[in-house]
């Protein structure tokens, strides 16, 4: 499998990560076009390369009309700064996709392609060394805000929850040694048990322990403010928009609310394995 890390000049975490790549993992640019936009390649990672970007990493859906890899597989990390209203330091991590309508990019009612597995390991890699970022919590996000469209896996990879964090450079180092750590052990590639994920909150803490204590990784996630807006079409999608096979449907049980027993219903006819948690 090929990366390419998606990092916007005008997104003040990215370009801290940008510049620990730069400096400490070799990352040196090979290509520049007429919008100064550049692609950066390292001999140390092979199957990477870091795309730098003059607009806002939610819209960039014609990513896909760049050939970074010759028509090889792959997939798109970006490396973006996380915003939040309660302004805690903490790194995230999540896929992309609108249930609704889109008011942060990305086309209505579409999911993205997700990469389960990738996700999975990350999220366990930076756990591990939690240690050395002390003053962040660590936790996956629902599905949510564009790019939707783009035909290859989608990752978003945050720190946030301030200017303060974006600009953290240790954070930043973390982040990017642990995702590069992932890549170049990344030789299963898959998860044995896939799910989407129904109910709880925008930081669904029972997912999350889930990917860290289980064999099973997560496709799209949905809250239970976004369950009213999951219809057939909308369930197909997240099942369908994963690069590995969706075995589960994963539902927080106190968490579908009002939506419990249509849900329930709505589920049951897709035939897939239910769990609760």
């Amino acid at each position: 499998m090929n990366y390419t890390l998606i990092v916007s000049k005008h997104d003040q975490a990215s370009m801290t990560m940008t510049n620990h790549l730069k400096e400490h993992e070799g990352f040196w640019v090979s290509q520049q076009d007429i919008n100064n936009n550049s692609i950066f390649e390292s001999q140390t990672y092979p199957n990477v390369k870091l795309y730098i970007s003059g607009e806002s990493l939610l819209y960039l859906e014609d990513l896909d009309q760049i050939d970074f890899w010759k028509g090889k597989l792959s997939t798109y990390v970006f490396l973006s700064k996380h915003v939040s209203e309660s302004k805690i330091p903490t790194l995230t991590c999540h896929c992309t996709g609108n249930y609704g309508d889109n008011p942060y990019g990305g086309n209505p009612k579409e999911i993205a392609v997700s990469y389960p597995y990738l996700q999975k390991q990350y999220l366990k890699q930076i756990n591990n060394v939690k240690s050395a970022v002390p003053y962040y919590d660590i936790v996956i996000e629902a599905t949510h805000h564009g790019p939707t469209s783009l035909k290859k896996p989608v990752l978003f990879i945050e720190i946030g929850s301030t200017e303060r964090q974006w600009v953290d450079t240790n954070a930043a180092s973390i982040v990017c040694n642990c995702l590069l750590n992932v890549i170049k052990n990344n030789s299963k590639g898959y998860c044995e048990k896939v799910g989407i994920g129904l109910g709880g909150t925008h930081y669904p803490i029972k997912f999350n322990r889930l990917l860290l204590e289980s064999e099973f990784g997560l496709a799209a996630v949905a809250t239970k403010y976004d369950l009213t807006l999951i219809d057939e079409d909308t369930l197909k999608q997240m099942i369908a928009k994963s690069i590995e096979n969706v075995t589960h449907i994963i539902v927080d049980w106190k968490g579908l609310g009002k939506e419990k027993k249509r849900i329930m219903q709505l589920i049951t006819s897709t035939g897939l394995d239910i769990l609760t948690i």
